[in-house]
């Protein structure tokens, strides 16, 4: 995980403040005759608007999408009982990706692609009922795609000049492709759901100031799983729209980042699949958090010791990755309080890093208080490869250090599989029971043999 802005609230303005409550004070304040009179006359004009659009192409478009997607059950909402219309599952499936810290990461582009790109695939392959081979295809088209539009726009340089947010652009444009795919379009259809794509592209910085997770939830998962699967619908259910929303007047790069390349977004493609390019976390953390953890881990299986045998351990860090974990209050992201734990408890399972009642436990704050993170401005010369370095002193003594660079589950250390799996179980078990997620991961890890997408339904959801 990087924010350039700390995971914290900001006071509330007096702006906001005097605005919010106006506006929570509406539905008690009588208006004044006349701007009743008025309202009823603009309410009147634009009920008569959408009667006389209901004849015009774009309104008959619109109907065509209300009937065919009210009320309908066909995509799953994952770890539930319950069936939905393809948008909707969308969003709450992208909401859980990004619950917290756990999905995948794609550096160059600053996108969590998995996040979006998968749930929209699923809804969308549930709809039109097609294979685990045919959503594969679709999943690794949405991560070449998105990956590519925010690596065209600019990256981290496009991120930091606008203070929007790459993960919910790439999420857009991966997600669109990915349900696009899964619905079979043709070459004209997917330039127009480009198009609905590029018009519903946002997310901004604001997300940093999301204490809860919830916003950033949003942003980087659910919104954007919510807009490709929409366009996906709209072109579906026969809408038209531009042709080529990349050139010409108002095109999206010249209005988003004038100078963009456009050429990024077809560089080797067929050759560069990016979903190589991403990584798997190995611990249920912040991003920065991982290579610590990966430099203690090191460190032990030369060295082995106990917790009571350190004196203390300083976490080199770059500052600007450091900052974003130094002693926040959420366990997943404070770093301080994750290599707490990993001295404790020999590892950091998904459970210990969301228990953030542990962040009060003794013991846990015993080790915590020998944690030192020490910015370092040497490491920020090696970015975007969120490197750290981790010394540990002894109680004797005895002085341990290790330098991480290529963090486990990234390209250049990769994960096995049996380590992706055991992932995948800790996850999975705590909420589906052992057996379901056994049976859950047999079927995933077989999904190129998968005739029906939707035999995965009764493995996915909790009754």
């Amino acid at each position: 995980m990087w924010s350039p802005v700390p995971l914290r609230a900001a006071e509330v303005s007096a702006v906001m403040t005097a605005l919010s409550e106006y506006m929570a004070a509406a539905k008690d304040r009588a208006l004044p005759g006349p701007i009743v009179e008025h309202t009823v006359h603009h309410v009147l004009d634009t009920v008569a608007a959408m009667i006389s659009g209901a004849e015009l192409p774009p309104g008959r478009a619109a109907l065509t999408l209300a009937r065919a997607e009210a009320g309908r059950p066909v995509a799953t909402v994952v770890a539930s009982s319950t069936v939905t219309g393809a948008v909707d599952a969308a969003l709450v499936n992208g909401v859980l990706a990004h619950s917290d810290e756990t999905d995948d990461s794609h550096s160059a582009s600053q996108s969590h692609p998995g996040a979006s790109v998968v749930p929209a695939a699923l809804a969308m392959g549930e709809t039109a009922g097609i294979s685990g081979r045919h959503y594969l295809r679709a999943v690794a088209l949405g991560y070449d795609v998105g990956t590519r539009m925010t690596m065209a726009l600019g990256g981290s340089a496009f991120r930091d000049s606008t203070r929007r947010s790459t993960h919910a652009y790439a999420g857009t444009f991966g997600s669109a492709a990915a349900a696009g795919c899964a619905a079979g379009f043709d070459a004209q259809r997917m330039r127009w759901l480009l198009d609905y794509a590029s018009q519903q592209a946002g997310g901004y910085a604001i997300w940093g100031r999301d204490t809860d997770h919830i916003e950033k939830g949003f942003v980087f998962g659910g919104m954007p799983a919510r807009n490709g699967v929409t366009a996906a619908l709209l072109v579906r259910a026969g809408w038209n729209g531009v042709d080529d929303v990349f050139s010409g007047d108002d095109d999206f790069f010249r209005v988003n980042a004038p100078s963009a390349d456009r050429a990024v977004l077809t560089a080797r493609l067929g050759e560069r699949f990016e979903i190589a390019n991403t990584d798997i976390k190995k611990w249920t953390v912040g991003t920065p958090i991982q290579a610590p953890l990966d430099a203690l881990e090191n460190i032990r299986k030369r060295r082995p010791f106990a917790a009571a045998d350190v004196k203390a351990v300083a976490v080199h860090l770059a500052p600007s990755v450091g900052s974003v974990v130094d002693n926040r209050d959420m366990p997943d992201i404070c770093l301080q309080h994750m290599m707490a734990v990993m001295l404790v408890d020999g590892t950091a399972s998904f459970a210990a890093a969301h228990d953030k009642p542990r962040m009060q436990h003794p013991a846990v704050l015993e080790q915590r208080k020998k944690v030192r993170y020490v910015p370092d401005e040497a490491l920020s010369a090696r970015l975007p490869v969120r490197a750290a370095v981790v010394e540990v002193t002894l109680a004797d003594g005895t002085q341990l250090s290790d330098r991480v660079e290529a963090v486990r589950g990234t390209p250049r250390n990769p994960m096995s599989r049996a380590e992706i799996v055991d992932k995948a179980r800790d996850l999975i078990a705590p909420v589906l029971g052992p057996a379901r997620a056994t049976a859950l991961i047999d079927a995933l890890l077989a999904l190129d043999t998968l005739g029906d997408l939707k035999s995965l339904r009764p493995l996915l959801q909790r009754t």
